[in-house]
């Protein structure tokens, strides 16, 4: 089995695609108006419009109601990213951190209130865990 993606419901697909592009500058691949991926080399970022939610089961998920979930892209140098992310991240919640397990984070949350962590290995252990 591999993980292959994950996938945020939200009102307004268009907007929050808009944000991840910028946020990542990885350009979506959209299938129609309801339905479009951000692809890395390690996993997809599916953003779905509620539309999409009654083909799965109605009810099952609702946009901008997460509570549990922190989406996490590895970056190269997450204070230069914090830097740039200025003017497009209006809720910061923790700006560049060393963690205890080696990575330097920046936690935030996009337009619909999601939580994201863009991160850097820092020690020793970490880079290795995630090279290359």
């Amino acid at each position: 089995m591999d993980f292959v993606s994950i996938r945020i419901i939200t009102s307004d697909v268009a907007r929050l695609v808009a944000f991840y592009e910028r946020a990542t500058g990885v350009q979506a691949v959209w299938a129609n108006e309801d339905f479009a991926e951000l692809r890395t080399h390690s996993a997809t970022l599916a953003i779905g419009g509620t539309r999409t939610v009654p083909l799965f089961a109605p009810g099952s998920a609702r946009p901008a109601d997460n509570h549990s979930v922190i989406t996490e892209f590895l970056v190269d140098d997450v204070d230069r990213v914090h830097r740039s992310l200025t003017g497009l991240v209006t809720d910061f919640v923790a700006g560049p951190t060393t963690m205890p397990w080696g990575n330097r984070s920046l936690l935030f949350r996009d337009p619909d209130g999601n939580l994201v962590n863009f991160f850097t290995p820092v020690t020793p252990a970490a880079i290795e865990k995630f090279s290359r």
